[in-house]
């Protein structure tokens, strides 16, 4: 835990930074001049360092981006978790790139209609002792208790301080060959689409991207899941 002072210029630097945040926002709703959006993004980014800082300092969970080759789209990625005692997949839809997109609309996709060759990626996560899928969507994510402290949606992110990794390992403590040393390699990793958000406890994940159908992608992760 840091000093009294030390929190208090952590605050100070989250309050200029939201403070620079609803100005780039008003910006955008007037007449643009250039460089709206771009400042925008940068006052964004900026609020949420400043999150992740002041969280940190208070020995709080907080969420960081995980650097994947890979992100998902804003409308419906169909995220699909396929796991058993030993592997865990987690399989979605790329983000489409699209050199005419204009950021005014999002790409829609249902189950039935996924038979054609698309790209998707398939995570798989080393290690997994446990997850999470479902509530809260997009709609309801600033209601999730990382919300404020640097958590983005439609990216991949790394729990801090995880609260839910360190309540794992308390009650796995209870066995006769726990070793604290074991859990050091450990993450709280968070996924958060549209419809769903994906969490889990792993030792690491890896990506893997085919050009399939989302019934052909699944069927090969259910081999594997079987070997």
């Amino acid at each position: 835990m840091l000093s009294t002072d030390q929190l208090h210029r952590l605050r100070a630097t989250l309050d200029a930074a939201a403070r620079r945040r609803e100005a780039a926002e008003l910006a955008l709703a007037s007449k643009h001049k250039g460089g709206e959006w771009e400042e925008f993004d940068a006052a964004v980014e900026a609020e949420l360092v400043a999150e992740r800082a002041l969280a940190a300092g208070q020995d709080q969970s907080y969420a960081v981006p995980v650097e994947l080759s890979v992100l998902w789209d804003t409308g419906a990625p169909l995220p699909h978790l396929l796991q058993n005692d030993h592997r865990t997949f987690l399989i979605f839809f790329i983000r489409d790139s699209d050199p005419n997109w204009d950021g005014s609309y999002v790409s829609v996709r249902r189950p039935a209609s996924s038979t054609s060759a698309c790209q998707l990626a398939v995570v798989e996560f080393k290690g997994c002792l446990s997850t999470m899928m479902g509530s809260p969507n997009d709609e309801v994510l600033h209601g999730h208790p990382l919300y404020g402290k640097g958590l983005e949606g439609y990216r991949p992110m790394r729990v801090e301080n995880s609260a839910w990794l360190a309540e794992i390992q308390r009650i796995n403590s209870v066995h006769n060959g726990y070793a604290p040393e074991r859990w050091h390699g450990l993450s709280h990793y968070f996924f958060g689409f549209h419809d769903s958000t994906f969490e889990c406890v792993a030792e690491s994940l890896i990506v893997e991207l085919y050009e399939s159908s989302l019934p052909e992608v699944l069927a090969k992760v259910c081999e594997r899941l079987v070997r």
